[in-house]
């Protein structure tokens, strides 16, 4: 079993969102509800931006620069260091705020939104197009989390943590079709959440308040258990030089000050099967 070990100090209060790329050197996380960007530099220092209210992921862009998930758009920044410039409305419903999301192979950008209550049903999932056309793909999502494709591109693994489900697609044509459910947990368990597809097909999982990352088979069979000293475990991401270091954010959100010490810090643990070189939008 891999060893999973403390890399950062406790730097977020709702760590998300983390992505390694070449594009930046490195890692790069989100403080999701104060709206910054991290970068985690090699000298183990820490680097913030912020970029409004909400920071809810970020990727690199196949041109430079990259693209941040905010409130209630997308924000694009032409150069790596720089803030961004220009703005995509996604959702300006009132109530609602944009959360995961992730890159496609076809190089278009799926964002997933949430309520500030999280209210049943209130959210979505958006497609963004290199050509920054908004089109919403799924409705009636509470809290739009993990997404994720299989090395073929021909599937999508994608969690609404309020249903406490992960469902697979057939992908064809830049459109997600025939939905099933592949994994369900019970709440009592934990809270499905971010996840990353390794060069096998399998699925690394966080598992929000049971201070796990699991690892599925892409039938949906359980193959491996990480814990983590810490109970709101939020997202994962494969990245380093190989590509087997298995980055996982965490969270303080709900802990009291002197529960749970290291919560907001980043934790990784390495791995044998590499994973998937990171997905630019080309926008």
């Amino acid at each position: 079993m891999a060893i999973v070990e403390q890399i950062t100090a406790p730097v977020t209060d709702h760590g998300e969102g983390p992505v390694w790329s070449p594009t930046w050197g490195g890692l790069r996380f989100v403080d999701m509800l104060v709206g910054d960007v991290l970068t985690l530099g090699d000298d183990g220092e820490v680097l913030r931006c912020g970029v409004g209210r909400v920071a809810a992921f970020v990727r690199p862009r196949s041109n430079g620069g990259y693209v941040v998930a905010t409130e209630h758009a997308v924000e694009l920044a032409d150069e790596v260091a720089a803030a961004p410039s220009r703005s995509v409305e996604i959702d300006r419903t009132p109530g609602v705020r944009m959360n995961e999301g992730t890159a496609a192979p076809d190089g278009s950008l799926y964002v997933g939104s949430t309520t500030w209550g999280q209210e049943p049903e209130a959210g979505a999932l958006f497609r963004v197009t290199p050509d920054l056309e908004v089109r919403k793909v799924l409705e009636r999502v509470t809290i739009s989390n993990g997404l994720g494709f299989s090395p073929d591109g021909t599937r999508a693994y994608y969690v609404d943590s309020g249903a406490g489900r992960m469902d697979v697609f057939d992908v064809a044509d830049g459109a997600f079709h025939d939905r099933r459910p592949l994994v369900t947990l019970s709440r009592r368990t934990g809270d499905l959440d971010g996840l990353a597809v390794d060069v096998q097909g399998t699925i690394w999982v966080a598992v929000y308040g049971a201070g796990q990352v699991h690892r599925y088979s892409p039938e949906g069979a359980i193959l491996e258990v990480l814990d983590l000293p810490v109970p709101h475990v939020t997202a994962c991401a494969l990245g380093g030089p190989t590509l087997t270091d298995l980055f996982i954010t965490t969270s303080r959100g709900g802990l009291g000050a002197d529960a749970s010490p290291a919560a907001g810090a980043v934790f990784m643990a390495s791995v044998d099967v590499p994973g998937q070189p990171v997905l630019p939008f080309a926008g």
